[in-house]
């Protein structure tokens, strides 16, 4: 007998999967390009699609459409930390890709922060196992940065380059939605759904020494806080209206 043809097309994904031409966490083709390359109706794809998902190998997401599973990474709030070290504390080997390097004249949300002038403006990619984790965009201080090569902020993070002992930081997470040029980085649609992180880090006096922006996409991460003691509301903590 025939093998019926959803299973036939479950069977060819989840060996791509297997092989690696599709990652974990990796945005799958829509439904209708699958349908395109198998030459079978959005119907089909999708009962072939739910099949893999009942074997936990691929998952869907309002605004992401269907991707192949995979564990978030869980980023702890309660330290001060890299993306490489909670990426490798999670088993994943991180590799930073820089898109960007150069100094320009301070944006104003960052000027407001760091001050007016020159900064140093990076623009990377995190790789976790060799796909796009995050897109990341740090302003510097001339006076701390004008000793960078590229290869120095790919090979290394800035709290290990700038010399001056760390005391803090204050980050902000929110919702938003990829760009174009985040999608395209980032291997998500146009539009789906990501965690923005902003995040100011102040030196051991409080002087603020860098701003970052943090983009992941959704489905990859989660943020992690302790909260050791109870509290007269159950509501989390931190939360703010946004204008």
């Amino acid at each position: 007998m025939r093998t019926i043809r959803y299973r036939e097309i479950a069977e060819d994904l989840r060996r791509r999967v297997a092989e690696g031409e599709l990652g974990a966490g990796r945005v799958l083709p829509s439904e209708a390009e699958l349908s395109a390359t198998y030459e079978v109706s959005r119907v089909t794809i999708r009962k072939a699609l739910e099949l893999l998902r009942q074997d936990g190998l691929v998952d869907s997401r309002q605004g992401f459409g269907w991707f192949v599973a995979v564990d978030p990474v869980s980023q702890s709030l309660g330290r001060l930390g890299t993306i490489e070290s909670q990426l490798a504390e999670s088993g994943a080997a991180p590799v930073r890709k820089i898109l960007d390097f150069g100094f320009v004249g301070a944006p104003s949300e960052v000027a407001d922060v760091l001050g007016p002038g020159q900064v140093l403006r990076v623009r990377r990619v995190n790789l976790a196992d060799g796909a796009p984790f995050a897109r990341v965009t740090v302003w510097c201080p001339e006076r701390l940065g004008a000793q960078l090569s590229r290869a120095d902020v790919e090979r290394a993070s800035f709290y290990d380059l700038i010399g001056v002992p760390l005391g803090g930081a204050t980050q902000t997470i929110g919702a938003g939605a990829a760009s174009d040029a985040d999608a395209a980085v980032l291997h998500v649609p146009v539009g789906s759904p990501v965690l923005v992180c902003d995040r100011v880090t102040r030196d051991a006096e409080g002087t603020p020494v860098l701003v970052s922006e943090h983009v992941f996409p959704a489905h990859l991460t989660e943020f992690v806080v302790d909260l050791p003691h109870v509290a007269g509301s159950i509501s989390p903590t931190g939360i703010r209206l946004v204008d």
